[in-house]
């Protein structure tokens, strides 16, 4: 059934899922989040991403993407899956406050290869106005539905502050 969660329409937008191996909880650690965050930035400003709205969760994270012409999505979504997979587990080795150092290298990287990313992205297209907004409220909600927050404005790693206002960590677009 995976052939349906491809990204066939490389100018499309699409709602997508990237999940970690075996759904491990890697970004319980802020140092770990911020690098999502800023390779989300590198890709935005020169990789031709368009970002429409994203949350990192604990073990996974939600995108609405798209890409500007003249570039591919499944190119960048690629590059950044590879580039924040080394860099992550990188910091997961170089932090010394990490007591789950040994497990999470046993369960990330295998005969020095890293496995960090699940290989499916679960690109669903987005179509409409009204699916757009569905996935939206997915994605805000999904801190709340965690019981991280009670409001979904108040999760740091969300572009919901935006949507409500507030300062963004990462610059939006918005669904035409």
């Amino acid at each position: 059934m995976a052939y349906i969660y491809r990204i066939y329409n490389q100018q499309g937008v699409y709602f997508i899922t990237c999940t970690i191996t075996q759904w491990v909880d890697v970004f319980t650690r802020k140092d770990y989040a911020d690098i999502i965050v800023g390779s989300l930035k590198y890709c935005r400003a020169e990789k031709g991403l368009e970002i429409f709205a994203w949350v990192i969760m604990s073990n996974h994270i939600h995108l609405i993407i798209s890409c500007k012409d003249g570039y591919q999505l499944s190119d960048i979504l690629r590059d950044f899956k590879k580039y924040t997979a080394s860099q992550v587990v990188n910091a997961i080795e170089q932090t010394p406050r990490e007591s789950r150092k040994n497990w999470l290298l046993w369960l990330l990287k295998k005969d020095g290869a890293i496995t960090f990313w699940q290989n499916d992205n679960h690109a669903e297209e987005i179509t409409s106005e009204s699916f757009f907004k569905t996935k939206l409220d997915y994605i805000h909600n999904n801190p709340v539905r965690a019981g991280m927050v009670y409001k979904e404005e108040e999760y740091p790693y969300s572009s919901a502050r935006a949507y409500y206002g507030g300062d963004a960590l990462i610059e939006l677009n918005y669904f035409r």
